[in-house]
C-alpha cells in the first residue's frame, strides 16, 4: 500500500491483521470451534468490527471489547479470559484513531510489524487423536479403572458432584 492508500483501506487492512494474528481467534478456527464455516466466520467478524467503528462514533476500547466478546461468544462459544482481548481492543481503537488524524504510515508500519512476528510464530492447535492413539488412551483408562491392589491401596477422592443447570450447562462443585 502506498501514501495514496485511503485511511478507511488501511485501518480495514490493520483490523484483519489485528485479529488474524490473534491466538484466540486462530485457536478458535483451527480447532473448530465456530463449526464447519469457522474460516468464513472469521473472515465475516474482521468485516463486521471494522464496520463498528465507522458506525459508531467515539468508540472507547472497553465498547470494542464487548462487542468481540459477544461476537467470539455467539460464533465460536469462546469466551476470552486472559486479558487479551482489552490489549486487542486497544491497538484497534488507536490504529482507528491514527488513521482518522491521517497518520496512516505509523499504522501501515506497525501492521507491517505484526505480520512479521506473526509469519515466525508456530501454529497451536490441539491434534486430533488417531485411532492408535485411542486404542492407547483406552487401555490406559481401563488399566486405572482396575481396582488397586494392597500395596496401592490408598484412599482415593470422591468424584465431584455435577448439577445440571436449567440452561443446560453442568456445574461441578466439589465435595465438602
Amino acid at each position: 500500500m502506498d501514501a495514496s492508500t485511503p485511511a478507511r483501506e488501511i485501518f480495514m487492512n490493520a483490523v484483519r491483521v489485528l485479529l488474524s494474528t490473534w491466538p484466540v481467534l486462530q485457536i478458535a478456527v483451527d480447532n473448530g470451534f465456530g463449526g464447519a464455516f469457522g474460516q468464513q466466520k472469521a473472515e465475516w467478524m474482521i468485516d463486521v468490527v471494522g464496520k463498528y467503528f465507522y458506525e459508531n462514533s467515539d468508540l472507547v476500547p472497553s465498547e470494542v471489547e464487548d462487542y468481540i466478546s459477544v461476537l467470539l461468544d455467539q460464533e465460536f462459544n469462546t469466551e476470552v479470559d486472559d486479558g487479551s482481548l482489552a490489549q486487542l481492543s486497544q491497538q484497534m481503537c488507536s490504529m482507528f484513531s491514527q488513521c482518522q488524524q491521517g497518520a496512516t504510515e505509523k499504522v501501515q508500519q506497525t501492521i507491517a510489524s505484526l505480520a512479521e512476528k506473526n509469519s515466525g510464530r508456530a501454529k497451536v492447535s490441539v491434534p486430533a487423536p488417531s485411532d492408535e492413539e485411542e486404542s492407547e488412551e483406552e487401555t490406559e483408562a481401563m488399566e486405572c479403572d482396575a481396582a488397586p491392589s494392597s500395596s496401592q491401596a490408598t484412599a482415593l477422592p470422591s468424584p465431584a458432584k455435577t448439577e445440571e443447570e436449567e440452561d443446560g450447562w453442568t456445574t461441578v462443585r466439589k465435595k465438602k
